[in-house]
């Protein structure tokens, strides 16, 4: 009989995490939940996962740098990063260290166990027809300087010449789970 695959699920939205983790159960899999990076420090100390999920935004930090800590533990673990918060910026940088795939949330289970199978990419995927909006391009410019700082509101609005308030507005206004 093999092993079933063992997943770890970086996610601090509780009730998301346990749907996901009793949706990953039923499909045989062995999961293991945190819900920040030192959360995931402690728990790769005692296991080894050969899969992972993680959520791009975890409270107020980045999920990337669990993307970084599992990448350097297992150079060949699938990872894939869900995000309600997309943008070209953190697509690519998730990418740079070392995210199997990136999904928009929401994305099912399917989604998930699809992208964990994508070994490459795909050279005939269609391209966009539809040009950025302003709103898209003002988003993208606005997460790209959170990401710069690592999520540091005040920071990101400073770098972007605006007001504390403005960006932490313009952020309650686009959910960022």
């Amino acid at each position: 009989m093999t092993e079933p695959r063992f997943l770890v699920l970086v996610e601090d939205d509780e009730a998301f995490a346990r749907t996901l983790k009793r949706s990953f159960e039923r499909r045989g899999y062995r999961v293991i939940t945190a819900a920040s990076h030192e959360e995931l420090l402690t728990l790769l100390r005692e296991h080894k996962p050969d899969h992972a999920v993680v959520d791009l935004k975890l409270g107020g930090t980045s999920g990337l740098t669990c993307v970084q800590t599992l990448r350097a533990g297992n150079p060949t673990m699938p990872i894939v990063v869900l995000t309600g918060f997309a943008s070209i910026a953190t697509t690519v940088e998730a990418i740079k260290l070392g995210a199997s795939y990136y999904l928009a949330k929401p994305s099912s289970t399917d989604d998930i166990e699809a992208a964990f199978e994508r070994q490459e990419g795909n050279p005939a995927a269609p391209l966009s027809e539809r040009p950025s909006t302003i709103k898209t391009v003002e988003w993208e410019h606005i997460h790209a300087a959170l990401v710069a700082t690592d999520f540091n509101i005040s920071e990101a609005a400073r770098r972007l010449g605006m007001h504390r308030r403005t960006l932490a507005r313009k952020l309650e206004k686009r959910q960022l789970r």
